[in-house]
C-alpha cells in the first residue's frame, strides 16, 4: 500500500525546510561578519631606525634601516607593509655566519635583497624579488646580514658584489 503525504505532513516538511534554510543563512551571515571584521593580516608599524651606508663606485648611499635581530622580527620582516620609503630598509642580523633563505610570502613591496658578510662586504644581490612569491631566494653562501630595500635600489646606486656596507653591527676585517 502506498502511503502518500497528507497536506499536514507536506506543510510540516516545508516549514521545517524553511526554518533550516533560514537558520543556515543566519549562521552563515554571522560567520561572514566575524571574518570580515577580523583582520587577516595587520601591517606592523615601522620600528626605530638607525643609519646604514653603502659605498659603491658611484659614491655613498645612506639609508635608515630597521633592525630585525630576533627570531620573531626576522620572521615578520617587511610582511604586510603597503610601502617602503626610498631611503628605508630592514637589516636582518642572524648573529652568526651561515647560508640563509628568504621568500616574499605576504610581502607586498618588490624588494632587492642584499646578502652581506659579517665584515660588511656584499656577498650576493637578489634584485627585484617578486611580491607575494613563495620562491626561495638563497644567499648563495654564508652571510650574517641581509638588507632589504626597494626593488631597483641596487641598480640605482650601482651596487656590486664586493661593495661595502657600514652599520654599527658590522665588524670591518683587519687589514
Amino acid at each position: 500500500m502506498f502511503l502518500g503525504l497528507s497536506g499536514f505532513m507536506t506543510d510540516h516538511c516545508f516549514a521545517w525546510i524553511r526554518r533550516s534554510v533560514l537558520n543556515l543563512l543566519v549562521g552563515l551571515a554571522l560567520v561572514l561578519s566575524v571574518i570580515a571584521l577580523t583582520p587577516l593580516s595587520v601591517a606592523s608599524e615601522p620600528g626605530p631606525t638607525e643609519p646604514l651606508a653603502i659605498t659603491t663606485s658611484l659614491g655613498s648611499a645612506n639609508f635608515n634601516v630597521e633592525i630585525a635581530d630576533t627570531e620573531s622580527s626576522r620572521e615578520e620582516g617587511l610582511m604586510y607593509r603597503p610601502a617602503l620609503a626610498a631611503d628605508a630598509g630592514m637589516l636582518f642580523d642572524f648573529k652568526s655566519t651561515k647560508p640563509v633563505y628568504f621568500w616574499m610570502k605576504n610581502t607586498y613591496v618588490p624588494l632587492d635583497m642584499i646578502f652581506i658578510r659579517a665584515d660588511g662586504t656584499v656577498a650576493h644581490i637578489a634584485a627585484g624579488a617578486t611580491p607575494l612569491s613563495e620562491k626561495t631566494i638563497s644567499s648563495e653562501g654564508p652571510v650574517r646580514f641581509v638588507l632589504e630595500v626597494n626593488a631597483g635600489t641596487a641598480a640605482r646606486i650601482g651596487l656590486k658584489v664586493g661593495d661595502k656596507v657600514v652599520n654599527r653591527l658590522m665588524k670591518p676585517s683587519a687589514g
